[in-house]
């Protein structure tokens, strides 16, 4: 922070590093083999939609750039509880990389067509053999990850949270500040 900044009590905004989201698979990696954690194939990005023909338009172009492959992903756009809308992209589980570059390409397009106020958040979840899942989840304003990984309708494993956190610190930005660590309740793969 510079001194006109502190002088008028103002900070910049953290910039955000959707790059980051290429480093899910080297941690799909770590994942698999310290946890026992797959990646599901299922990503998804949640934003709030805006009104317009503009991102109806905006919209249906991220849907078509992920569908336009003879070999692409399912794509479904649904709405949860509290008005977010989820694209989420469902493929091949040994695809993480796949899946990144589509949830990559849908952030990108939202933010270059003036919609990234709308951004929330990405995820990409991981179950184990023994059915534990979890949501490695990438906040859109904060550049950083953080784990969500829910065992009932409004609880959550906190224990598993942190060890992922503490297993992925020196891979991926992790959110420091615990209070930002959303509940995403019934947030799709999940």
């Amino acid at each position: 922070m510079g001194l006109w900044e502190a002088m008028r009590a103002r900070t910049q905004p953290k910039r955000n590093d959707l790059d980051a989201l290429f480093h899910v698979p080297s941690a799909a990696i770590t994942l698999q083999t310290a946890l026992g954690f797959e990646p599901t194939g299922t990503g998804s990005v949640c934003y709030r939609s805006a009104a317009g023909a503009a991102f109806a338009q905006t919209q249906a172009d991220v849907l078509a750039l992920i569908s336009d492959d003879a070999e692409a992903p399912d794509v479904e756009v649904t709405q949860d509880d509290f008005g977010f809308t989820w694209l989420v992209v469902a493929g091949d589980s040994d695809d993480v990389a796949g899946l990144c570059t589509d949830l990559h390409a849908v952030n990108t397009t939202l933010e270059l067509n003036g919609f990234a106020s709308g951004l929330l958040c990405s995820m990409v979840p991981f179950a184990n053999a023994s059915g534990q899942r979890f949501g490695l989840t990438y906040l859109y304003k904060q550049g950083t990850f953080y784990p969500f990984a829910p065992t009932g309708e409004q609880t959550r494993d906190t224990l598993l949270e942190l060890s992922v956190r503490d297993l992925l610190g020196a891979e991926l930005p992790m959110e420091p500040d615990l209070q930002r660590w959303l509940a995403v309740w019934k947030a799709p793969g999940l």
